[in-house]
């Protein structure tokens, strides 16, 4: 199974009394969407399934991509590491699974699945925004491995 972890790209700081979940992108944050889903869409095969939080900035980033998600309320600011992976079906979907999130759950999902089971008590590794980590899970030698198959940034496609 694959599992790309995408986080939102750059978002403006909130105002005042504004709710969190109403952050829009900014321009930049668009175009970085934009590169990053240029870049998602020559690689994800057509049956991936895209699981995005519901802040409206996770929703624009996927929206660059153009394609059909589901917006999932276990994905908002604050969702564990073990909700994202249930929401994903980790690691028993039959189809790739982008999840369009934020810090520190992708960063915590990453540092679980590369590190294990200690890295839940560890810090979130580092995810820059409108960055994408591909992960695939396999089994070499029956045995089960996580595999990182990518890094990629806006900036450096």
């Amino acid at each position: 199974m694959d599992l790309i972890l995408w986080r939102h790209a750059e978002a403006r700081e909130a105002e005042d009394g504004e709710d969190d979940l109403a952050r829009p992108l900014t321009s930049r944050g668009i175009k970085q969407a934009q590169r990053m889903a240029e870049w998602l869409n020559r690689f994800l095969p057509e049956s991936t399934r895209v699981l995005v939080s519901p802040a409206l900035r996770t929703r624009q980033t996927a929206d660059a991509l153009g394609r059909k998600y589901r917006t999932l309320d276990a994905l908002a600011p604050g969702a564990s590491a073990s909700q994202l992976l249930a929401a994903a079906r980790w690691p028993d979907s039959r189809e790739p699974v982008l999840v369009v999130g934020h810090q520190p759950t992708l960063g915590q999902t990453a540092a679980y699945l590369m590190a294990g089971a200690d890295a839940l008590q560890a810090p979130a590794w580092g995810v820059r925004k409108g960055a994408a980590w591909w992960l695939r899970h396999r089994v070499r030698d029956a045995v089960p491995e996580v595999v990182l198959v990518s890094v990629r940034t806006p900036e450096k496609l």
